[in-house]
């Protein structure tokens, strides 16, 4: 998949960035927001205006949001969306006018929101109170401070298939698409398993792989970002296991990355790690194919010698 799709930033990336903004952000005050986007700002009670001249005192992380607490209890709720990224520039810094949606002026620099493409999905609130704070979460699962119980209970709660499972976010808080690739391709299950099918070692196998993952990506991006703000927040990385890399060797047993299309997303998997040596089908493919779609590595791979 090309570079320049882009993916909804997930748990490790908005880490990343919450940590970089706390050391930037945390004790300024903020004094001014300018809105290069109408569109971006989704509420209107309290007015943008109201946290202008307020210190930041907090920041967290609201599933895929980033709330930024200030004096008075108010709240600054940004969802980036899919192509929504930030980034810390100088003080006052002019708006780059294709892409940018808003901008937080404080004496120390400027932290600027934009969004590539034409869709414009990113979102801004000004919410009063913990109360209202609480109605932008989804109310998944924080699952690194979860116990294997927990997940449990929470797994079986719906049967869903474990991708989509993994990316409800009512159900777990932060994981998206590319890290659930990489967190069934670890644990060497099928993005197509249903949940009430999982049997306890799998579930254990599940719940390790979603520490290790988050945690290894967390610890790596990182590392790569330095002392430097994350400007490179991209879902597709040649580190990866299968995310984005259909076609390619899987970089455990060399088998062609396979892939399951749907809307503007997709399942990456290995078929002979996850599935055990089953293709599954794509629907959009499948039609195409009709009886010419393979059915395991074997057929696919007799295919492709022909």
């Amino acid at each position: 998949m090309p570079a320049t799709i882009m993916i909804m930033p997930e748990l490790p990336d908005i880490v990343v960035y919450i940590e970089h903004l706390r050391a930037r952000l945390i004790g300024q005050v903020l004094q001014r927001v300018r809105l290069a986007s109408p569109f971006v700002l989704r509420s209107v009670d309290p007015p943008i205006d109201a946290v202008v001249g307020k210190k930041v005192i907090a920041i967290r992380r609201l599933g895929k949001r980033i709330a930024i607490g200030l004096e008075g209890d108010s709240f600054i709720v940004l969802h980036l969306m899919i192509a929504g990224r930030l980034h810390w520039k100088e003080a006052a810094s002019v708006l780059p006018r294709k892409y940018a949606l808003t901008a937080f002026d404080f004496a120390t620099g400027t932290l600027l929101v934009t969004e590539a493409g034409s869709k414009r999905r990113a979102t801004l609130h000004i919410v009063q109170g913990e109360e209202a704070l609480g109605a932008h979460s989804a109310g998944g699962l924080e699952i690194m401070d979860a116990d294997l119980t927990t997940f449990r209970t929470v797994l079986a709660r719906e049967n869903h298939t474990l991708k989509r499972a993994l990316t409800d976010p009512h159900l777990f808080s932060g994981i998206g698409n590319a890290y659930s690739d990489e967190i069934l391709h670890r644990a060497r299950l099928s993005p197509m398993t249903l949940t009430h099918r999982l049997k306890e070692e799998e579930i254990s196998a599940l719940f390790n792989a979603v520490h290790t993952v988050l945690e290894e990506w967390t610890d790596r991006l990182r590392e790569q970002a330095g002392a430097n703000f994350p400007e490179k927040v991209t879902a597709f990385r040649p580190e990866m296991a299968v995310h984005g890399r259909f076609g390619k060797p899987c970089q455990v047993c060399g088998t062609a990355v396979q892939r399951i299309r749907y809307a503007e997303n997709e399942t990456n998997y290995c078929p002979r790690c996850q599935t055990g040596g089953k293709i599954l089908s794509d629907r959009s493919l499948a039609r195409l194919l009709n009886k010419d779609w393979p059915k395991s590595i074997e057929e696919l791979e007799e295919r492709s010698r022909r």
